[in-house]
Protein backbone atom coordinates (compact mmCIF):
# COMPACT_ATOMS: atom_id res chain seq x y z
CA UNK A 1 0.00 0.00 0.00
CA UNK A 2 2.53 2.76 1.15
CA UNK A 3 5.58 1.50 -0.38
CA UNK A 4 3.70 0.76 -3.91
CA UNK A 5 1.41 3.49 -4.28
CA UNK A 6 3.92 5.68 -6.26
CA UNK A 7 3.78 3.09 -8.80
CA UNK A 8 0.58 4.23 -9.59
CA UNK A 9 0.72 7.93 -9.36
CA UNK A 10 -0.23 8.57 -5.64
CA UNK A 11 1.57 9.85 -2.83
CA UNK A 12 3.19 7.98 0.07
CA UNK A 13 2.22 10.13 2.20
CA UNK A 14 -1.11 10.32 1.65
CA UNK A 15 -2.58 7.34 1.59
CA UNK A 16 -6.42 7.03 1.74
CA UNK A 17 -7.91 3.50 2.83
CA UNK A 18 -12.09 2.52 2.51
CA UNK A 19 -14.10 -0.83 2.47
CA UNK A 20 -18.01 -1.19 2.77
CA UNK A 21 -19.35 -3.75 4.44
CA UNK A 22 -16.94 -6.83 6.15
CA UNK A 23 -14.48 -3.92 3.70
CA UNK A 24 -15.48 -1.54 6.54
CA UNK A 25 -15.13 -3.75 9.35
CA UNK A 26 -11.46 -4.48 8.12
CA UNK A 27 -10.78 -0.68 8.00
CA UNK A 28 -12.28 -0.51 11.97
CA UNK A 29 -9.63 -3.29 12.52
CA UNK A 30 -7.00 -1.75 10.82
CA UNK A 31 -7.50 2.06 12.68
CA UNK A 32 -6.64 -0.02 15.69
CA UNK A 33 -3.21 -2.14 14.42
CA UNK A 34 -0.06 -1.18 15.99
CA UNK A 35 1.34 -2.78 12.76
CA UNK A 36 -0.73 -0.66 10.49
CA UNK A 37 0.51 2.39 12.27
CA UNK A 38 2.16 4.87 9.58
CA UNK A 39 1.14 3.08 6.57
CA UNK A 40 -2.01 5.54 5.92
CA UNK A 41 -3.05 8.59 6.39
CA UNK A 42 -7.18 8.88 6.20
CA UNK A 43 -9.80 6.25 6.25
CA UNK A 44 -13.30 5.36 4.99
CA UNK A 45 -15.57 2.76 6.71
CA UNK A 46 -19.11 1.94 4.57
CA UNK A 47 -21.72 0.20 6.47
CA UNK A 48 -19.49 -1.05 9.57
CA UNK A 49 -17.61 -0.38 12.52
CA UNK A 50 -14.65 -2.12 14.87
CA UNK A 51 -16.05 -4.67 16.60
CA UNK A 52 -15.95 -7.44 14.81
CA UNK A 53 -13.41 -9.69 16.90
CA UNK A 54 -13.27 -13.16 18.16
CA UNK A 55 -11.50 -14.78 20.87
CA UNK A 56 -8.91 -17.66 19.76
CA UNK A 57 -11.09 -20.16 20.93
CA UNK A 58 -13.98 -19.27 18.63
CA UNK A 59 -12.29 -19.14 15.73
CA UNK A 60 -10.87 -22.88 16.51
CA UNK A 61 -14.35 -24.00 16.96
CA UNK A 62 -15.13 -22.66 13.77
CA UNK A 63 -11.94 -23.81 11.94
CA UNK A 64 -12.59 -27.51 13.25
CA UNK A 65 -15.98 -27.62 11.86
CA UNK A 66 -14.92 -26.16 8.81
CA UNK A 67 -11.87 -28.92 8.59
CA UNK A 68 -14.21 -31.35 9.65
CA UNK A 69 -16.61 -30.78 6.68
CA UNK A 70 -13.71 -30.69 3.75
CA UNK A 71 -12.19 -34.13 5.42
CA UNK A 72 -8.80 -32.66 6.34
CA UNK A 73 -6.30 -31.52 9.23
CA UNK A 74 -7.51 -28.19 10.79
CA UNK A 75 -4.04 -27.05 9.57
CA UNK A 76 -3.42 -23.83 7.45
CA UNK A 77 -1.63 -26.19 4.98
CA UNK A 78 -4.34 -29.04 4.50
CA UNK A 79 -7.12 -26.18 4.19
CA UNK A 80 -4.57 -24.23 1.84
CA UNK A 81 -4.51 -27.26 -0.54
CA UNK A 82 -8.11 -27.52 -1.18
CA UNK A 83 -9.78 -25.84 -4.50
CA UNK A 84 -11.13 -22.71 -4.37
CA UNK A 85 -14.75 -23.94 -5.47
CA UNK A 86 -14.75 -26.75 -2.77
CA UNK A 87 -14.04 -24.03 0.04
CA UNK A 88 -16.99 -21.71 -1.13
CA UNK A 89 -18.96 -24.66 -1.38
CA UNK A 90 -18.31 -25.79 2.41
CA UNK A 91 -18.62 -22.42 3.39
CA UNK A 92 -22.14 -21.88 1.92
CA UNK A 93 -23.18 -25.26 3.57
CA UNK A 94 -21.65 -24.16 7.36
CA UNK A 95 -23.56 -20.93 6.97
CA UNK A 96 -26.92 -22.43 6.47
CA UNK A 97 -26.01 -24.76 9.23
CA UNK A 98 -25.38 -21.71 11.57
CA UNK A 99 -28.18 -19.83 10.63
CA UNK A 100 -30.46 -23.16 11.09
CA UNK A 101 -28.56 -24.39 13.91
CA UNK A 102 -27.53 -20.94 15.96
CA UNK A 103 -26.35 -23.02 19.06
CA UNK A 104 -23.18 -20.51 21.24
CA UNK A 105 -21.68 -23.93 22.38
CA UNK A 106 -20.73 -25.08 19.36
CA UNK A 107 -19.70 -21.78 17.23
CA UNK A 108 -19.52 -19.58 19.85
CA UNK A 109 -21.05 -16.32 20.85
CA UNK A 110 -19.81 -14.17 18.99
CA UNK A 111 -20.30 -16.06 15.68
CA UNK A 112 -23.87 -16.74 16.33
CA UNK A 113 -25.06 -12.95 17.01
CA UNK A 114 -23.30 -11.60 14.53
CA UNK A 115 -23.98 -14.73 11.99
CA UNK A 116 -20.26 -14.54 10.12
CA UNK A 117 -18.13 -17.56 10.57
CA UNK A 118 -14.59 -15.48 9.60
CA UNK A 119 -13.72 -12.97 11.55
CA UNK A 120 -10.36 -11.36 12.75
CA UNK A 121 -9.27 -13.09 15.90
CA UNK A 122 -8.46 -11.30 18.85
CA UNK A 123 -4.97 -12.79 19.63
CA UNK A 124 -3.29 -10.51 21.53
CA UNK A 125 -0.79 -9.53 19.35
CA UNK A 126 -1.37 -8.43 15.82
CA UNK A 127 -5.20 -7.28 17.12
CA UNK A 128 -4.23 -7.04 21.12
CA UNK A 129 -7.63 -6.07 21.92
CA UNK A 130 -11.07 -4.78 20.78
CA UNK A 131 -10.60 -2.74 17.74
CA UNK A 132 -13.52 0.00 19.05
CA UNK A 133 -11.62 -0.18 22.58
CA UNK A 134 -8.33 0.83 21.17
CA UNK A 135 -9.93 3.80 18.79
CA UNK A 136 -11.98 4.75 21.76
CA UNK A 137 -8.50 4.71 23.55
CA UNK A 138 -7.11 7.05 20.92
CA UNK A 139 -4.71 4.36 18.87
CA UNK A 140 -6.20 5.93 15.55
CA UNK A 141 -6.11 9.60 16.67
CA UNK A 142 -3.74 10.97 14.06
CA UNK A 143 -6.22 9.62 11.29
CA UNK A 144 -8.85 10.89 9.62
CA UNK A 145 -11.80 9.52 9.52
CA UNK A 146 -15.24 9.21 7.42
CA UNK A 147 -17.71 6.83 7.97
CA UNK A 148 -21.45 6.66 7.49
CA UNK A 149 -24.73 3.90 6.81
CA UNK A 150 -27.22 3.37 4.58
CA UNK A 151 -30.77 4.45 5.87
CA UNK A 152 -32.36 0.47 5.14
CA UNK A 153 -29.74 -1.58 5.21
CA UNK A 154 -31.33 -5.00 5.68
CA UNK A 155 -33.63 -4.58 3.22
CA UNK A 156 -31.33 -6.03 1.22
CA UNK A 157 -31.25 -9.22 2.64
CA UNK A 158 -34.75 -9.52 3.67
CA UNK A 159 -36.64 -7.85 1.08
CA UNK A 160 -35.61 -10.02 -2.55
CA UNK A 161 -36.21 -13.38 -1.21
CA UNK A 162 -39.12 -12.50 0.51
CA UNK A 163 -38.38 -13.19 4.14
CA UNK A 164 -39.75 -9.46 4.79
CA UNK A 165 -43.20 -10.72 4.67
CA UNK A 166 -42.71 -13.70 6.99
CA UNK A 167 -41.98 -11.66 10.21
CA UNK A 168 -45.34 -11.25 12.87
CA UNK A 169 -45.61 -9.45 15.07
CA UNK A 170 -45.52 -12.12 17.28
CA UNK A 171 -42.03 -12.28 16.62
CA UNK A 172 -40.51 -8.73 17.03
CA UNK A 173 -40.52 -8.83 20.74
CA UNK A 174 -38.59 -11.63 20.88
CA UNK A 175 -36.09 -10.67 17.93
CA UNK A 176 -35.49 -7.54 19.41
CA UNK A 177 -34.55 -8.78 23.49
CA UNK A 178 -32.07 -11.37 21.02
CA UNK A 179 -29.78 -8.12 20.75
CA UNK A 180 -30.20 -6.86 23.94
CA UNK A 181 -32.56 -3.91 23.72
CA UNK A 182 -35.65 -3.16 26.09
CA UNK A 183 -38.83 -4.44 24.24
CA UNK A 184 -41.15 -1.97 25.92
CA UNK A 185 -38.81 1.42 24.64
CA UNK A 186 -37.26 -0.08 21.19
CA UNK A 187 -40.71 -0.91 19.77
CA UNK A 188 -42.28 2.81 20.17
CA UNK A 189 -38.88 4.10 18.89
CA UNK A 190 -38.82 2.16 15.81
CA UNK A 191 -42.66 2.56 14.99
CA UNK A 192 -42.46 6.33 15.34
CA UNK A 193 -39.68 6.89 12.73
CA UNK A 194 -41.42 4.16 10.71
CA UNK A 195 -45.36 4.92 11.53
CA UNK A 196 -46.93 2.56 8.51
CA UNK A 197 -44.24 -0.16 9.05
CA UNK A 198 -44.79 -3.68 8.70
CA UNK A 199 -43.29 -6.08 11.17
CA UNK A 200 -40.79 -7.44 9.11
CA UNK A 201 -40.09 -3.56 7.69
CA UNK A 202 -39.93 -2.60 11.69
CA UNK A 203 -37.63 -5.66 12.33
CA UNK A 204 -34.87 -4.59 8.77
CA UNK A 205 -34.99 -1.45 10.40
CA UNK A 206 -33.95 -3.07 14.15
CA UNK A 207 -30.98 -5.02 12.08
CA UNK A 208 -29.99 -2.40 9.86
CA UNK A 209 -28.87 -0.63 12.76
CA UNK A 210 -27.41 -3.60 14.91
CA UNK A 211 -25.22 -4.35 11.61
CA UNK A 212 -25.05 -1.09 10.02
CA UNK A 213 -25.46 2.32 11.52
CA UNK A 214 -24.87 1.80 15.13
CA UNK A 215 -21.14 0.20 14.81
CA UNK A 216 -20.64 2.81 12.36
CA UNK A 217 -21.61 5.77 14.87
CA UNK A 218 -19.61 4.10 17.96
CA UNK A 219 -16.70 4.11 15.52
CA UNK A 220 -17.25 7.70 15.09
CA UNK A 221 -18.37 8.83 18.52
CA UNK A 222 -14.77 6.49 19.74
CA UNK A 223 -12.82 8.52 17.04
CA UNK A 224 -14.65 12.17 17.96
CA UNK A 225 -13.89 11.40 21.28
CA UNK A 226 -10.19 11.97 20.64
CA UNK A 227 -10.97 14.96 19.32
CA UNK A 228 -9.48 13.21 15.83
CA UNK A 229 -10.83 14.49 12.41
CA UNK A 230 -14.26 12.29 12.16
CA UNK A 231 -16.88 12.77 9.59
CA UNK A 232 -19.78 11.09 9.56
CA UNK A 233 -22.89 10.55 6.72
CA UNK A 234 -26.18 8.54 5.95
CA UNK A 235 -27.06 7.30 2.42
CA UNK A 236 -30.65 7.74 2.14
CA UNK A 237 -31.62 7.70 -1.53
CA UNK A 238 -34.03 5.18 -2.07
CA UNK A 239 -34.67 2.66 -5.33
CA UNK A 240 -37.73 2.23 -6.74
CA UNK A 241 -37.11 -1.41 -7.10
CA UNK A 242 -39.54 -3.93 -5.56
CA UNK A 243 -42.42 -1.73 -5.77
CA UNK A 244 -40.42 1.17 -3.86
CA UNK A 245 -39.61 -0.83 -0.84
CA UNK A 246 -35.83 -1.41 -1.41
CA UNK A 247 -35.12 1.85 -0.27
CA UNK A 248 -31.39 2.48 0.73
CA UNK A 249 -30.26 -0.71 1.03
CA UNK A 250 -27.09 -2.23 1.73
CA UNK A 251 -24.76 -1.77 -1.02
CA UNK A 252 -26.89 1.32 -2.74
CA UNK A 253 -24.06 3.69 -2.18
CA UNK A 254 -21.49 2.31 -3.84
CA UNK A 255 -22.27 2.76 -7.47
CA UNK A 256 -22.74 6.46 -6.36
CA UNK A 257 -19.55 6.63 -4.66
CA UNK A 258 -17.54 5.11 -7.52
CA UNK A 259 -19.60 7.35 -10.60
CA UNK A 260 -20.68 4.21 -12.29
CA UNK A 261 -24.33 4.21 -12.81
CA UNK A 262 -25.59 2.70 -15.94
CA UNK A 263 -27.49 -0.20 -17.40
CA UNK A 264 -25.48 -3.05 -15.07
CA UNK A 265 -27.10 -0.95 -11.84
CA UNK A 266 -30.38 -0.66 -13.29
CA UNK A 267 -31.41 -4.22 -11.24
CA UNK A 268 -30.64 -2.79 -8.10
CA UNK A 269 -31.42 0.96 -8.52
CA UNK A 270 -33.82 1.30 -11.29
CA UNK A 271 -33.74 2.64 -14.42
CA UNK A 272 -32.73 6.69 -13.98
CA UNK A 273 -30.45 6.91 -10.58
CA UNK A 274 -30.14 10.39 -10.22
CA UNK A 275 -26.23 11.29 -11.64
CA UNK A 276 -26.42 14.71 -10.11
CA UNK A 277 -26.18 12.48 -6.14
CA UNK A 278 -23.20 10.36 -8.06
CA UNK A 279 -21.29 13.70 -8.69
CA UNK A 280 -22.00 14.95 -5.65
CA UNK A 281 -20.78 12.12 -4.00
CA UNK A 282 -17.71 10.97 -6.00
CA UNK A 283 -16.43 14.40 -5.55
CA UNK A 284 -16.67 14.21 -1.75
CA UNK A 285 -14.84 10.73 -1.54
CA UNK A 286 -12.16 12.60 -3.82
CA UNK A 287 -12.12 15.93 -1.84
CA UNK A 288 -11.78 13.51 1.64
CA UNK A 289 -8.62 11.63 0.41
CA UNK A 290 -7.32 14.58 -1.15
CA UNK A 291 -7.73 16.65 1.72
CA UNK A 292 -9.41 15.07 5.23
CA UNK A 293 -12.13 17.24 4.29
CA UNK A 294 -15.56 15.77 1.88
CA UNK A 295 -16.74 19.07 2.44
CA UNK A 296 -19.48 19.34 5.00
CA UNK A 297 -19.22 20.17 9.29
CA UNK A 298 -16.88 17.64 11.22
CA UNK A 299 -18.88 15.51 13.31
CA UNK A 300 -18.60 15.68 16.91
CA UNK A 301 -20.34 14.33 19.90
CA UNK A 302 -22.19 17.45 20.99
CA UNK A 303 -24.03 18.37 17.49
CA UNK A 304 -23.49 14.66 15.89
CA UNK A 305 -23.81 16.36 12.31
CA UNK A 306 -24.10 13.69 9.27
CA UNK A 307 -24.05 14.42 5.82
CA UNK A 308 -27.52 12.35 4.37
CA UNK A 309 -27.34 12.15 0.74
CA UNK A 310 -30.38 12.19 -0.86
CA UNK A 311 -32.39 13.53 -3.67
CA UNK A 312 -31.51 16.99 -2.11
CA UNK A 313 -28.50 16.55 0.06
CA UNK A 314 -27.74 18.71 3.16
CA UNK A 315 -25.99 18.32 6.36
CA UNK A 316 -28.72 17.38 9.42
CA UNK A 317 -27.57 17.00 13.59
CA UNK A 318 -28.37 13.41 15.55
CA UNK A 319 -30.65 12.22 12.97
CA UNK A 320 -32.61 9.23 14.41
CA UNK A 321 -31.52 9.99 17.77
CA UNK A 322 -34.18 8.39 19.58
CA UNK A 323 -33.17 4.77 18.37
CA UNK A 324 -29.20 5.56 18.42
CA UNK A 325 -30.04 6.33 22.33
CA UNK A 326 -31.34 2.77 22.36
CA UNK A 327 -28.15 1.29 21.94
CA UNK A 328 -25.84 3.74 23.45
CA UNK A 329 -24.75 1.16 25.91
CA UNK A 330 -24.49 -1.65 23.53
CA UNK A 331 -22.02 -3.54 21.76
Amino acid sequence: MRDNIAAFGGDPGNVTVFGQSAGAMSIGTLLSMPRAKGLFQRAIAQSGGAHQVIPVETAEKVTRQFAQKLAVAATREAIAAIAPDRLLQVHAELKADLIAHPDPERWGVQTVVNVLLWQPVLDGNVIPARPIDRIAAGAASDIDLMTGATTEEWNFFLLPAGAIEQITPEVLPGAIAAYGLPVEATLPAYRATNPSASAGELLSAIQSDWYCRIPALQLADAHARNRAATWMYEFAWRSPQYGGRFGAFHGADVAFVFDQLGPDTEPLLGPNPPQELADRMHRAWVAFAKTGNPGWPRYDLTRRTTMRFDAMSKPVDDPRCRERVLWEHMR
